[in-house]
C-alpha cells in the first residue's frame, strides 16, 4: 500500500493508540534557546514506552491486525527500537512476536526486546540477512510482517508525536525530525503539512549515513553502503514510500557530523537533565550546524528516543 497519510488518518490513528500510549511532554531550555539564538521546543519522545516514539506506529499496526493475524504473531527486522515496540505493543494485545537483530544491535536494546518477552533471530547485520531471516519466519509461522517504516499505519502512528507538538505550542516555524528509514520524518511530515503547509519540515541526518539527503538531493532513491555513525538508530535506508512522502513534504535535509551529534548530545544531558540517544540529537545539531536558518524562530524539536548503552558514551 503506498498510500500516503492525510492529517485525518494521523487524526484518527491518534484516538485509536491514545489509550495505550504515554503523552509526552514538550520541554524548553532557557539556557538553549540562548546558546542557539531560537525558542526550541523538544517533544520528549524519550519518555514514550520503551524509550522511543516507535512504540506508537508499532501500537496503531497490532490494532490494525485482523484475528487471523493476531492468532499467527507478527515479525520484523530492527536494530532496537522498533524491535523492543513492536514486542511490547504485540505482547499488550496477546499476539507473539517474532523479532529479527543483527548481531552488532547495543545490548542494551537485545535485553529490552527480550524482556518485552519476544522470541529473537540474531542475523549478520546487513539489510540482506535481516530481510532473508525475515522471510524464513514468515513462511513459517505465517507471521504477519510489521515494517519497521515501510508500512502506513506504522507511519500514521510515527505521526502522532508531532500532532501532540503542534496541540500544545502555536506558531511554530519548522519542525525537525531525524531521518533514519524515513517513518518519523514521513509521519511528521504529513501531519505537519496538513495543519499548516507554510511550517517548513527538516529532516536531520547523520553525515555518515547521509543515503536520506543524497536521495533528496538528487531526487533518485540511492539507499547507504555500510553507514558508520554513533546514530545507530539512523543507519537504515528510505524505502519507496517514505522517500515519495519526504519527496513531496519535506522543504529540506540537514547532515550533522559525529562531533556535533556527541556535543549536542551531551549539551541536552547537561542543560536539560534528560538522557537522549544520539539519534536524537542530530535534531539540535542540525540548529547548531545551520544556525542562520534557524535564527529568531521557533522550532519543534522531535527527539525520538532515549536508549543508550549506559556503560559506552560518548562523552
Amino acid at each position: 500500500m503506498n498510500k500516503i497519510p492525510t492529517l485525518d488518518d494521523i487524526r484518527s490513528t491518534h484516538r485509536r493508540i491514545k489509550p495505550f500510549i504515554n503523552h509526552t511532554p514538550v520541554l524548553t531550555s532557557g539556557q538553549l534557546n540562548r546558546i542557539y539564538g531560537c525558542n526550541l521546543f523538544f517533544k520528549c519522545e524519550n519518555f514514550q514506552k520503551v524509550g522511543a516514539f516507535k512504540f506508537r506506529g508499532a501500537t496503531n499496526a497490532v490494532l490494525l491486525l485482523d484475528e487471523e493475524q493476531k492468532k499467527k504473531g507478527v515479525v520484523t527486522h530492527s536494530s532496537g527500537n522498533h524491535a523492543a515496540a513492536l514486542s511490547l505493543a504485540a505482547g499488550m494485545s496477546g499476539v507473539r512476536a517474532y523479532i529479527v537483530m543483527p548481531e552488532t544491535a547495543p545490548q542494551v536494546k537485545k535485553n529490552a526486546v527480550a524482556g518485552y518477552g519476544a522470541e529473537i533471530t540474531f542475523c549478520k547485520p546487513t539489510l540482506e540477512a535481516r530481510e532473508s531471516a525475515c522471510r524464513i519466519l514468515m513462511n513459517e509461522k505465517g507471521a504477519t510482517l510489521i515494517h519497521p517504516y515501510d508500512n502506513f499505519n506504522v507511519i500514521c502512528g510515527q505521526g502522532t508525536a508531532a500532532l501532540e507538538l503542534l496541540e500544545e505550542v502555536d506558531d511554530l516555524d519548522v519542525v525537525i525530525a531525524p531521518v533514519g528509514g524515513g517513518g518519523l520524518l514521513s509521519g511528521t511530515s504529513c501531519c505537519v503539512k496538513g495543519v499548516n503547509g507554510n511550517i517548513t519540515v527538516v529532516g536531520a541526518e547523520p553525515l555518515n549515513a547521509n543515503d536520506a539527503w543524497k536521495s533528496f538531493k538528487t531526487g533518485i532513491l540511492t539507499p547507504s553502503v555500510n553507514p558508520l555513525t554513533i546514530a545507530d538508530g539512523l543507519l537504515t535506508s528510505l524505502s519507496e514510500l517514505t522517500f515519495n512522502i519526504i519527496s513531496k513534504n519535506v522543504n529540506n535535509i540537514y547532515t550533522v557530523t559525529e562531533e556535533s551529534i556527541k556535543v549536542s548530545m551531551k549539551l541536552i544531558w547537561e542543560r536539560m537533565k534528560i538522557i537522549v540517544e544520539p539519534s536524537s540529537a542530530t535534531v539540535l545539531a542540525a540548529v547548531g550546524e545551520n544556525p542562520g536558518s534557524f535564527k529568531g524562530k521557533r522550532v519543534g524539536l522531535i527527539i525520538s528516543g532515549g536508549n543508550v548503552d549506559l556503560t559506552r558514551l560518548p562523552f
